[in-house]
């Protein structure tokens, strides 16, 4: 009896175990949206909003956006992938420049987190 206990037990283990090398992939309809960052430079005030973002790294890709931004590596347009202490984030990038004041927003789209989980964002219906 208890080797057979024993042999399920095992058999089950493996059944039920993850591939490591395999990311493992979700999608998240929520997201922070907001003003996250306010600097002032030569050009002006600088605004960085970040929409869909996850609560527990938005601080830190805002100001990875802005530093992007004040080196002149950041474009408007096509996705940009922003690496951070804890993920990588990939979205979309849309700067406004009104007079003296400069908008930078950011649009979420996926994270990677350095665990190899990936998030995806999908819009609710």
């Amino acid at each position: 009896m208890k080797k057979v206990f024993f042999s399920l037990l095992i058999i089950s283990c493996f059944a039920f175990n993850e591939k490591e090398g395999d990311p493992k992939i979700q999608t998240y309809n929520y997201g922070h949206n907001g003003m996250e960052f306010v600097a002032r430079s030569d050009q002006g005030m600088i605004i960085v909003s970040t929409y869909n973002s996850k609560m527990t790294i938005r601080q830190d890709i805002a100001y990875k956006i802005y530093q992007e931004y004040a080196n002149n590596r950041l474009t408007t347009g096509p996705k940009t992938t922003i690496c951070g202490d804890e993920a990588d984030v990939t979205g979309r990038c849309s700067v406004t420049k009104k007079k003296n004041l400069i908008a930078v927003e950011f649009y979420y789209e996926l994270v990677e987190w350095k665990s190899g989980l990936k998030e995806i964002y999908k819009k609710r219906k």
